[in-house]
């Protein structure tokens, strides 16, 4: 059951990337380059995703006990975590409940409440069966059926896998589709993360509300938040640039 990852040597303090939704090491790729110059980089693929473990369930609270005991077995003392959308859930449920085993934490374009798992136009998509298909642009023209948006359909299809006859999905969709209570946090008023964080939002994403602001103060009482206003969700990749110079400016005065 141990999670698959990609390491990039650097150095400094080990940094865990854990992405978000549909999403897997691979799309963290140039992004954990650019950080191992600050820091010894693990990026792992959480289960149902990537070339993790396939499993019945799905739920951040099962991805939060996944990572300590991947932490424990690669034996990463005071580690930063670095966590996107699911991901993000995930890095701050793990804070506010082992706070003893990090460092610091970073969260990208989420916030510390329980978000309801509603993607029915992308599953639609995953559900499609491509074991036939010849070429990726054949997928596509189909996909756009259910996901007229571009990006997202090139994002889903970093997922894909050749095969012998065709191509296979890596994730586990079954499982995904049917956890519509993944993302629930359950948190309670007493937990606190009290050494540094930060929050990185993006000024446009849908991910996030106005009254976020408080909530996050209220459970990281050390953190800073930057917002990068012209962003969407996926603020890492279409503005990377700002991205990596927060996170790095954040790593180095640690």
């Amino acid at each position: 059951m141990n999670l698959f990852y990609r390491e990039f040597s650097g150095e400094g303090r080990p940094l865990v990337i854990i992405h978000g939704l549909f999403g897997s090491s691979k799309n963290w790729i140039t992004n954990a380059k650019e950080l191992s110059k600050n820091a010894h980089v693990y990026a792992i693929d959480v289960r149902n995703h990537g070339d993790s473990f396939h499993s019945s369930s799905h739920t951040i609270q099962e991805m939060v006990q996944d990572l300590k005991e991947f932490l424990i077995l690669h034996n990463l003392k005071d580690p930063i975590l670095l966590g996107h959308s699911m991901g993000g859930l995930n890095a701050l449920l793990f804070a506010l409940t082992y706070p003893e085993m990090i460092h610091s934490l970073v969260v990208v374009d989420i916030a510390p409440r329980s978000y309801t798992l509603n993607y029915e136009s992308e599953f639609a998509a995953l559900s499609m069966d491509v074991s036939h298909y010849e070429s990726r642009q054949l997928i596509d023209e189909d996909m756009k059926k259910f996901l007229p948006d571009t990006f997202i359909r090139q994002f889903l299809q970093m997922n894909l896998d050749k095969t012998d006859t065709g191509y296979k999905w890596k994730l586990n969709v079954d499982t995904l589709k049917n956890s519509r209570d993944a993302l629930g946090l359950n948190l309670t008023d007493t937990m606190r993360f009290a050494k540094k964080s930060l929050f990185i939002l993006g000024g446009q994403s849908e991910y996030i509300r106005q009254e976020d602001t408080l909530l996050i103060q209220k459970y990281f009482p050390s953190v800073t938040i930057k917002t990068i206003l012209e962003a969407g969700h996926y603020l890492h990749y279409t503005h990377s640039k700002e991205f990596l110079q927060i996170v790095s400016e954040f790593i180095r005065a640690l």
